[in-house]
């Protein structure tokens, strides 16, 4: 990888079939940018496609009016404290240099070694500023946590997804990097999340980022209807406290 350089692009760089599907050889242009509320409608498609990749889709419960109230709040906390989606867009042209905004997004380019084909041009066709050829190609989604182990926030690392075209091509790493570089450099202690021992990729690549695995530990949740059965509780410890 290598910073982003704005050279003339070769003509057969891009080819566009006749069902308007881009086909992208040579370089890959990416930019990882922080998610605004214009981004609802491919975050829920992202969302749910993660949600269909691990077979989980009878648990996919949002809406965009849902994520609208969980990730961009009228009165938010202060950034990265809530909920955070950085999306990893792409592009068959060059990035403009991002202006100044209170996170800048990262501008990466990718040599290919096998073409990419972007056969949902106008469902992930980014809305983010005035340039037609860029793609949402996947997100990264984390919040802050805490731990009586620390005296300050880490990170929780929720998920981390990329769409199958933009699959094998090194972009887990930028957007793994770019998530651990903004903790870093905010006074964040730790990113952690749960990672699925089956999927190979995933597990190499927190390795190969730097993360640990603390096999003495286990996942625990407590939901659904066994959750809900605490919910009547308070008013059963008022009637007796009466």
């Amino acid at each position: 990888m290598a910073p982003s350089l704005q050279q003339p692009i070769p003509s057969a760089a891009i080819t566009t079939d006749a069902s308007s599907d881009v086909t992208i050889t040579g370089k890959i242009y990416t930019r990882v940018r922080l998610a605004t509320k214009f981004d609802l409608s491919h975050i829920y498609k992202l969302f749910y496609q993660i949600h269909v990749y691990h077979n989980y889709t009878h648990l996919y419960k949002a809406t965009e009016s849902s994520l609208e109230g969980l990730l961009f709040k009228e009165n938010p906390l202060p950034l990265f404290y809530g909920p955070s989606v950085l999306l990893l867009e792409v592009s068959p042209t060059p990035f403009d240099e991002p202006t100044n905004e209170g996170f800048k997004p990262v501008l990466t380019t990718f040599d290919l070694k096998f073409s990419v084909v972007e056969g949902q041009v106008e469902e992930f066709r980014s809305k983010y500023d005035d340039k037609s050829d860029v793609y949402i190609a996947g997100y990264a989604f984390f919040y802050a946590n805490y731990s009586c182990f620390y005296d300050k926030p880490g990170f929780y690392f929720e998920s981390l997804y990329f769409r199958e075209s933009y699959r094998k091509l090194g972009m887990g790493s930028l957007l793994f990097g770019t998530v651990a570089s903004i903790a870093a450099n905010n006074g964040f202690v730790s990113v952690e999340g749960i990672i699925a021992v089956w999927n190979k990729k995933a597990y190499d690549l927190y390795i190969n980022m730097g993360g640990e695995i603390f096999d003495e530990f286990r996942y625990g949740k407590l939901h659904g209807e066994n959750l809900q059965k605490y919910a009547h509780n308070k008013d059963k410890n008022d009637e007796e406290s009466c």
